[in-house]
């Protein structure tokens, strides 16, 4: 652990330093892993945010610092230099890396891996698509981001719940049902037209020829219901074949049609109460949320002039009972067409009782997919579309998920189809999985023991950076968690692995000087671990053989 960790052990050295400078309050200084152009591991900004409060000369203070850091860390620190106006430029002692590739290789699949850091529980609630229809690409993209996010903040020892909410009510549901007893109908000979709204996919007419085939009576059959269970169950099998199982599904029946003793749903119970506490209003017949308190652009209607809910009332309601069940931090990932709508859940939540910080909103933007260099139509007028299974069966899961976390959540992303299906070093995915094959087979081949390797030994630039680089794996988990986006890992995963390969060219392993060989053994062994760990919490694959 590189950047977070020292800046945690730095901050009392920085502070006590401040105050022998008459500086009471905490210096909020910055430790950051310097540009590839820069001949250092760690740089730091303390000594220009000092000087500038004791009205002095950065490369002064920078002068006094260095000697004290030097003298505290001297087990971590080899030397240390003042670079430009007066950053701090740290240079890891050779000991230190050591250690550190030793922690990796006897904590292995452990590494980095924190137990029980946060006790309170954390729900990531993503994918949450209407069981209308199959799970398309940009469903796939969330289902991506939020399932890997929710694998590091696991590792990184908090106590997560992933969710599914199913909008399982309402009008569309009832278009739903419609639109199949329709095309059961026109398969069992009536000319009679579809609906204007309905749902036009060839799903549709799928799960009509089902029930047919089933001898299902037309008089016997509920349309919704079994238009939602068959669509839910393809959902469920797409999300598996896609490596994503969620810890609960959550239907919204159980808060907008589910009743009390008195009578009340729980949507009719948090209105009731946002009108009593004065957040929501009466006017013109409809119940408005006063969501302009808390900096919304106007307040937004939760039941309609006819008695009916809106969305949003069951929003409300559901993020109540989130908090009922309690989740001290609630991640919903949306995608990014639902921006207007975070304005007013974030009022609902604070007159819920809750901080802002209690509730993230991730919204993540669209995929477009392209072809040799094309783009490719992702919806007909028909109804139909890119289902999330016609890329999986394309270009298989590893890919697929690889992809969808190349860029930050808030980026749009291309998806070439054909790059994910090509097995050369132009995947990323391959470019990645490969060094854990390569390192298998390498490994495959030693046959003595190299436990009692001289790490000491592992002296060229080369090893150096890529000693660095697998011990900076944690950092790179630490900043997905802070930014809530796991595609720092996908970035780092792919760092690595360039880094690796300029070390395979230089260094050789097999053949080399016993003692030499087996360094490098245990080197690429941390290599494997890395790259398998890192893989794993994508949910990709990390083949021993390719």
């Amino acid at each position: 652990m590189l950047k977070f960790n020292f800046e945690e052990q730095l901050k009392n050295t920085i502070n006590n330093f401040a105050k022998s400078k008459g500086i009471e309050e905490q210096i909020s200084f910055v430790v950051e892993i310097p540009p590839k152009n820069i001949n250092a591991d760690l740089a730091l900004n303390a000594a220009m945010i000092i000087a500038k409060k004791v009205r002095t000369n950065p490369r002064i203070i920078a002068t006094e610092l260095i000697e004290i850091i030097s003298k505290e860390f001297s087990g971590t620190i080899k030397f240390a230099e003042i670079a430009g106006a007066g950053f701090i430029n740290l240079h890891f002692t050779d000991e230190f890396l050591q250690q550190e590739l030793n922690k990796i290789l006897s904590k292995k699949q452990d590494y980095a891996k924190q137990e029980n850091v946060n006790k309170d529980k954390i729900m990531v609630e993503f994918v949450s698509a209407n069981p209308t229809g199959p799970l398309h690409i940009g469903h796939g993209r969330g289902a991506a981001i939020g399932d890997s996010l929710s694998r590091i903040l696991k590792h990184l020892g908090y106590n997560v719940v992933k969710e599914y909410y199913l909008n399982d009510v309402g009008n569309q549901m009832n278009v739903l049902g419609e639109s199949t007893k329709t095309r059961y109908r026109q398969l069992k000979g009536e000319d009679i037209p579809f609906l204007e709204d309905g749902y036009k996919g060839e799903y549709i007419k799928d799960i009509a020829q089902d029930l047919i085939n089933e001898g299902k009576k037309f008089e016997e059959i509920d349309f919704k219901k079994e238009s939602h269970t068959r669509i839910l169950e393809t959902i469920k099998k797409d999300l598996e074949q896609f490596r994503v199982n969620f810890d609960s599904w959550f239907s919204e029946s159980k808060i907008a049609s589910d009743k009390d003793e008195n009578g009340k749903t729980q949507v009719d119970n948090v209105c009731q109460y946002l009108k009593e506490k004065g957040d929501a209003f009466e006017q013109d017949g409809a119940l408005w949320l006063k969501s302009t308190l808390y900096g919304d652009d106007k307040d937004r209607v939760l039941r309609r002039t006819d008695g009916r809910y809106t969305y949003l009332a069951s929003d409300v309601a559901y993020h109540k009972n989130k908090y009922e069940r309690e989740f001290a931090q609630v991640i919903n990932l949306w995608g990014a067409d639902h921006h207007g709508y975070v304005a007013r859940i974030m009022a609902a939540i604070q007159m819920l009782g809750q901080k802002k910080e209690a509730l993230k909103v991730i919204l993540y933007q669209l995929v477009s997919l392209v072809r040799n260099g094309q783009p490719v139509a992702m919806s007909t007028r028909s109804g139909e579309f890119i289902t999330l299974k016609d890329v999986l069966d394309e270009v298989g899961t590893d890919a697929c998920r690889f992809f969808f976390l190349l860029r930050a959540p808030d980026s749009q992303l291309e998806f070439d189809l054909e790059l994910a299906k090509k097995q050369t070093s132009e995947n990323p995915v391959f470019y990645v999985q490969y060094v854990n094959a390569r390192c298998q087979s390498i490994l495959k081949d030693y046959k003595e023991d190299s436990s009692t390797a001289n790490l000491s030994l592992l002296s060229t630039k080369e090893e150096k950076d890529l000693i660095k680089k697998l011990i900076s794996f944690e950092d790179t988990l630490l900043i997905c968690d802070k930014t809530k986006s796991p595609h720092h890992l996908t970035t780092y995963l792919i760092e690595t692995a360039d880094i690796y390969h300029r070390f395979y060219e230089k260094c050789r392993v097999l053949g080399e000087d016993k003692e030499l060989e087996k360094a490098r053994i245990q080197l690429l062994k941390a290599v494997s671990i890395i790259i398998t760990v890192g893989l794993d919490l994508l949910g990709v694959s990390a083949p021993n053989k390719m």
